[in-house]
């Protein structure tokens, strides 16, 4: 239960982040909300029982380390993300880089200090009585998490109050997802101090991610925190994505009559093709479209089917038309009536030959 559970919200936040990635690279923002699904998605799949016993066979306890930097990783990517969404992102930037440099180094180097690490899965409940440096390895991990959610919650509070729509509903599940992620911090705490104080600690297994208190703070509010931090992270995008989809379609549907104007008006089409974003690129296309109707005569107060047929009966070879004056139109409007003169363009072209 607990590695399909892993599993599970690991493989979902890496592939979120590898779509987040492409979108990063097609439109060059998000870079760093991939990296951090990307982290956060390798911090679960390190951590689930099967990885953590293949990786063991490499060096013991490996999965566990991996998963922990993974994760630290993860925790700054998401504490940048919500600084930038806020627009705060350089303020306490270089304090955030060199925090996640020295719990790096920290954690490694205590990491690989410690001898008889157990193999399989990486518990340490018995080890911290009788190993300094892995208090010190879990000391330095949870203070740094801790830093990091705390930061992340902060700025998601003072954010919701001026936001609204789909970040606020984002923003509030961050600020959820930091709540689980300081209940699961707290109990690690309270569990390290237990060790510490047991002349006999016992090794801390779990049926199930929720099967009892301990197991829930240890290992099912972690899952959850993360499933929120994906989600929350997500839902922001989703107006984005809403709007690429109608811009997509408004450039399929502009295609027909734009190529028509543009091989019946040559001096229309623009020397740049416009930008890697679809906005730019439609952009361009109704630039384009607009030029080609004002030269072929088609006036703002024409009806949309009467602009259609005048386009329609246009011969494809350039020629000379006096373009009367037109005013510009707002973006919204712009774009119904060109998709208007589009839509009523196609059904001609799809008519009888004349």
């Amino acid at each position: 239960m607990i590695d399909i559970l892993f599993l599970g919200v690991g493989l979902f936040a890496l592939a979120v982040g590898i779509w987040r990635a492409v979108r990063a690279r097609r439109t060059g923002a998000g870079a760093g909300l991939a990296v951090s699904l990307i982290a956060l998605g390798a911090a679960f799949c390190f951590l689930s029982n099967r990885a953590q016993v293949a990786e063991s066979e490499l060096y013991p306890s490996l999965g566990r380390l991996l998963s922990n930097l993974a994760t630290m990783v993860a925790a700054y990517g998401i504490g940048l993300t919500v600084a930038e969404i806020s627009g705060t992102r350089d303020r306490g930037r270089r304090t955030r880089l060199v925090a996640l440099a020295a719990a790096l180094v920290l954690l490694v180097v205590t990491f690989f200090s410690t001898p008889d690490l157990p193999r399989g899965i990486g518990v340490f409940d018995e080890l911290y009585g009788t190993h300094p440096t892995l208090v010190v390895y879990v000391f330095a991990y949870t203070v740094y998490l801790g830093f990091a959610v705390v930061d992340i919650g902060i700025v998601s509070a003072v954010t919701i109050r001026a936001s609204g729509g789909a970040l606020r509903a984002g923003l509030s599940l961050l600020l959820l997802a930091s709540a689980f992620a300081v209940a699961y911090l707290g109990g690690k705490v309270v569990a390290t101090i237990k060790a510490l104080q047991s002349d006999h600690p016992a090794k801390a297994l779990c049926a199930g991610p929720f099967s009892t208190l301990p197991c829930a703070l240890d290992v099912g509010f972690p899952a959850v925190s993360v499933l929120l931090i994906v989600v929350g992270l997500t839902i922001p995008s989703i107006p984005g994505l809403v709007a690429g989809r109608r811009d997509a379609r408004t450039l399929r549907l502009l295609r027909p009559v734009r190529a028509h104007l543009t091989r019946r008006f040559p001096e229309i089409v623009r020397i740049d093709p416009g930008g890697p974003s679809r906005r730019e690129r439609l952009l361009t296309a109704m630039s384009e479209t607009n030029d080609g109707l004002i030269l072929a005569g088609v006036t703002p107060e024409l009806a949309p089917p009467a602009a259609a047929r005048l386009v329609r009966a246009l011969p494809d070879e350039p020629g000379e038309i006096e373009p009367p004056v037109a005013g510009t139109e707002p973006f919204a409007a712009d774009v119904a009536r060109l998709r208007a003169i589009a839509q009523a363009y196609r059904k001609l072209d799809a008519g009888p030959a004349r």
